[in-house]
């Protein structure tokens, strides 16, 4: 079996912040370094996850030059948001310092149509020569990339190599991979469905939990690899509530990531407004969940 473009196990990295509000690079390539030697073979950088709106260009230029530094993986850029002739500056200035990809994301807020979506993806595949993939969480974009969008940009852009997918429907995913090139790489981006993207085609996964959960995600992938199963699934279940802390209602990813990382010794500070910070209790519960993690793991 081949590698994937960007690896296997990636980590969408949260954004390290001071006590004075400010980035901490050198926090933010202690955290890369830990990532990869858990077993990450890549990271996007500046995704929702590093709380991209939040960020200034210049703090996100910043951070992926420091991670760049860092680490020896591939870094995916979360440089696209909900305006594309920004979005395709902001790309070409990311690829400039060296990153390996583009985190291409549906337009957010503007509710465009399809035609809109697919004009805006195309835009910038067209304009930054760098491997792309798209981005579908529709929950927060309040809109979905469409299947036959999909499909036609993986045909007819030959740098959209591929997805993360964060739509909650593994049928129409499987779907298609079935249609799509078979050099098209399907990656997880809802740590719940990981499993089961897997099982239907998906290459890798671009996870959030995975701060704390890559060395369970390297066994969980190993097993599936041996064509063991149920080992997969019993990896799968020791993680399911590391999956259920990692975001909710109370507590939007990242705010939980940033207090797990806390509890592991990584000051990584709270999260910007509009997140804000953690609510009372919630490192406590991280220690619980990280413990009961590591014990499992025997």
């Amino acid at each position: 079996m081949s590698s994937p473009t960007f690896g296997r196990i990636l980590t969408a990295l949260i954004t390290p912040f001071g006590s004075d509000g400010s980035v901490d690079l050198d926090v933010a390539q202690q955290l890369a370094r830990r990532l990869v030697d858990e077993g990450n073979e890549g990271l996007v950088v500046c995704g929702t996850t590093g709380e991209s709106p939040a960020l200034s260009d210049d703090e996100k230029l910043s951070m992926l030059s420091a991670v760049l530094e860092a680490v020896d993986v591939p870094v995916i850029a979360g440089t696209v948001g909900n305006n594309t002739a920004h979005s395709v500056e902001l790309s070409l200035r990311a690829k400039a310092l060296g990153v390996h990809g583009i985190l291409s994301l549906c337009p957010y807020y503007n509710r465009p149509s399809q035609a809109g979506i697919e004009q805006h993806l195309r835009a910038i595949a067209q304009a930054v020569d760098l491997p792309q993939v798209i981005y579908d969480i529709p929950v927060r974009t309040g809109r979905k990339v469409s299947s036959e969008v999909l499909l036609r940009l993986a045909h007819e852009e030959k740098n959209v190599i591929g997805l993360k997918d964060a739509a909650a429907n593994p049928a129409e995913t499987a779907q298609v991979i079935r249609e799509a090139p078979a050099d098209f790489e399907v990656y997880s981006g809802d740590d719940g469905l990981t499993l089961p993207l897997l099982s239907v085609g998906a290459v890798g996964t671009i996870g959030v939990a995975t701060h704390w959960t890559a060395p369970d995600h390297v066994d969980m992938f190993a097993a599936l690899e041996s064509g063991n199963l149920e080992a997969a699934t019993a990896i799968n279940q020791r993680m399911l509530p590391s999956f259920a802390f990692e975001t909710g209602d109370l507590t939007p990813n990242p705010i939980p990531s940033k207090a797990m990382m806390r509890t592991l010794g990584f000051e990584v500070g709270q999260c910007r407004l509009p997140l804000g910070d953690a609510p009372a209790g919630l490192e406590d519960e991280a220690r619980r969940i990280y413990a009961e993690l590591v014990s499992a793991r025997g």
